[in-house]
């Protein structure tokens, strides 16, 4: 009989890695363009504006092109989170599946994934034409507005039937998982978020810390 699923899911941007995807695609349109996509970005993950509000502009302003989100990919590599691979393998030890739940975009995240082992990515498919130029994104995933990640934590209990739930992530999109999971861990080796780490019911600097905290 196979043991009790345990999903561990984690949050890509400024947690499973030191970046932001979408502030970094906006780097590769100059420093203007950064600017304001950072300042968007930094307001949504603070909880001060919604989700929905910044997604699709962000990227109407940035017009990622598919060889660029493979850039992004690489940098994702880069700078991963120093504690990461030790981290996840613990908690595979322990019995413990991790996941990724993201608002950035799955092309880019999936070579993070496939480097840290991790078989499943919840994240918003872009879309290109033949040309490799941006076509859009799927507007309908839920993590492209306020409440979606809670939203889609409930799909994959509906799906997967876990025996326990724990979350990890940096923004305010994560937090709101919280009465979704068994646990929610908040992370601040990047930035800390004054609203993440007051609501959180464990508060980390490092991904080495989050192996003692399973349930």
């Amino acid at each position: 009989m196979a043991s009790p699923l345990k999903l561990l899911i984690i949050d890509c941007d400024s947690t499973l890695s030191a970046i932001e995807g979408i502030d970094e695609l906006g780097r590769l349109r100059g420093a203007a363009v950064f600017a304001r996509v950072e300042a968007m970005t930094h307001e949504a993950m603070d909880g001060r504006i919604a989700v929905e509000a910044v997604f699709g502009e962000r990227l109407r302003i940035i017009q990622p092109r598919r060889a660029d989100v493979a850039e992004i990919g690489r940098r994702y590599i880069e700078t991963v989170e120093p504690t990461a691979i030790a981290a996840l393998a613990a908690a595979r030890a322990a019995g413990w599946t991790p996941m990724i739940l993201s608002g950035g975009f799955r092309p880019a995240i999936r070579p993070l994934a496939d480097f840290l082992g991790i078989e499943r990515v919840e994240a918003v498919d872009l879309f290109f034409d033949a040309a490799g130029n941006y076509a859009g994104f799927d507007e309908a995933y839920p993590t492209t507005r306020s409440g979606g990640k809670p939203e889609r934590i409930r799909e994959l209990r509906a799906e997967l039937r876990p025996e326990r739930v724990v979350m990890v992530g940096d923004g305010v999109s994560d937090l709101e998982t919280a009465p979704e999971v068994d646990l929610f861990v908040g992370f601040g080796r990047y930035l800390t978020r004054a609203k993440v780490k007051a609501g959180a019911a464990a508060f980390v600097g490092s991904l080495a810390e989050v192996p003692a905290l399973l349930p």
